[in-house]
Parts: structure tokens; sequence; C-alpha cells
């Protein structure tokens, strides 16, 4: 963790107890006081106190050596998603969408290396993951990450690939930084992404960004779609179209 040198206004006990929450990320079964600690970087006196401070406030609670996360916690993200006006604005269009194209539609920003989905509907269930609001999801294999990654300057892309834990979840996943970086230039240049089975092996996927009505890019749309059902041939023909129509749509009520 990084500590703005001298910053008076910096608060380091916070700093640490979101560095201990973070930890717990893909951890739903808890954790150990020595594994948060390996995790963060932290003493385990530390991560112990931070613990207990969490356990006292009702964000976790511990059973023998492991502690984990309550629902609590949800608390954090929701508040995030109550302050934003994206999340309430995605949602009757993706339903709209949805109801379109019978399909899954999802709306998701991008934070740090990985997407986070702030709306979704969907009528099927097509991936063996269960997402929902608040989901997380690596950028570099999801068609709604490269369309994120696609809107960051070079010097911004470099050091996502730089940083990035790149690894093959399928037999099909495209991971290496040499073949990431011209397929990036291609999602910008064809104003969409498709990505074929690199998540999960039977999932398809296209997205489009979500531009306002400055120009930013400020989301991603797509849609998701069993491979045995749907081709990328009609992903482009059929629900590309449509994609454009609603992330344009949800793009000209954001600012």
């Amino acid at each position: 963790m990084a500590v703005p040198s001298g910053d008076p206004d910096f608060v380091l006990s916070l700093a640490r107890g979101l560095q201990v929450i973070e930890a717990f990320h893909e951890k739903p079964r808890g954790m150990t006081v020595s594994e948060v600690a390996a995790k963060t970087g932290l003493s385990r006196a530390s991560v112990r106190r931070l613990l207990v401070t969490l356990e006292s406030l009702g964000y976790a609670e511990h059973a023998g050596s492991h502690f984990r996360l309550t629902s609590r916690v949800l608390r954090l993200g929701f508040s995030f998603l109550s302050s934003t006006s994206l999340a309430s604005l995605s949602l009757p269009i993706l339903e709209q969408l949805s109801a379109h194209i019978r399909e899954s539609c999802s709306v998701s920003v991008l934070d740090g290396g990985d997407i986070v989905y702030v709306a979704r509907s969907a009528p099927k269930r097509v991936m063996t993951i269960d997402l929902g609001v608040g989901s997380r999801l690596p950028a570099y294999c999801t068609s709604m990450g490269r369309v994120l990654l696609g809107a960051l300057t070079l010097s911004e892309f470099e050091q996502y690939l730089a940083e990035a834990e790149l690894m093959a979840l399928t037999s099909k996943t495209i991971c290496e930084r040499e073949e990431l970086m011209p397929l990036i230039e291609g999602v910008r240049n064809h104003g969409y992404a498709l990505v074929d089975e690199e998540l999960e092996l039977g999932l398809r996927s296209i997205a489009v960004p979500v531009f306002s009505q400055t120009g930013r890019v400020v989301a991603a749309m797509n849609s998701g779609v069993h491979a045995a059902r749907v081709s990328c041939l009609e992903l482009v023909e059929r629900i590309l179209p449509a994609l454009r129509d609603h992330a344009r749509m949800l793009g000209q009520m954001i600012p």
C-alpha cells in the first residue's frame, strides 16, 4: 500500500482497514489472521486488531481461527451505487434491451484491473458464475473489460499491462501481453469487443462503450449468450445493432 508522504490528512488506520476488507476478495469461506497478514503485508498484531474492530462494528465474524466478512460490508458498495445515477439509469434500459434480444445484458465500470457490474438484466442464466450488482471479473478476458481498456490512454493501458495478473481461464483465453495490445487497438477501431469462450467455456459476449454527452466513455454495456445457441456472426449482425442503440440511449442521459 502506497502511503502519501507527509500528508497530514491521510488516515493510515482507515487505509489499513480497507486493505484488510479487500483481502477477502474471492475468499467466501474466510481467512486466518496469518493469511490476511501475508496477503496485505501487515503485521499479525495489526491485522488482528483490525479484524476485531470490524467484528465489533458488524462487518466481520469469526469461527475458530477463521474470520470472514458479513453481509454488512455490502452497505459500502450499495452506498456507492445509490450515490450514482448510472445504476438507476441503466436498469430500465437493460430490461428493455434484454426483452428485445431475449438475452442477458449488463452495464459495468472499470475499477483497477477488474470490471464491476453496476446493473444487470438476466432473463436467462448463461454463466456458471452467479453474477449480480457489485460482481467483479477480470478486464482482460471480458468483452466489457476490453471495451473499457480501449478507452484508456496508451500510458494507462501500458501501466495496466505491467500490473495485471494475466492467466488463462479457458483453453481459448488470450492472456499474452503481446497479443492483447493489438487486440485492444482493434476494439478501439471497431467500437465493440467480442469475446468467444475466453472467460468461461460455452459463453460468448459482445460489448460496446457507453459515451456520455461530452464524449467520455463512462461504462460498457454487453450481452452474454450460450455459445451453442448463438454464433459470433449472429452476435454481430443481430445483437450488436440493438446493443449500440441502447448504449446510445443511456449515454444521452449522462452529462
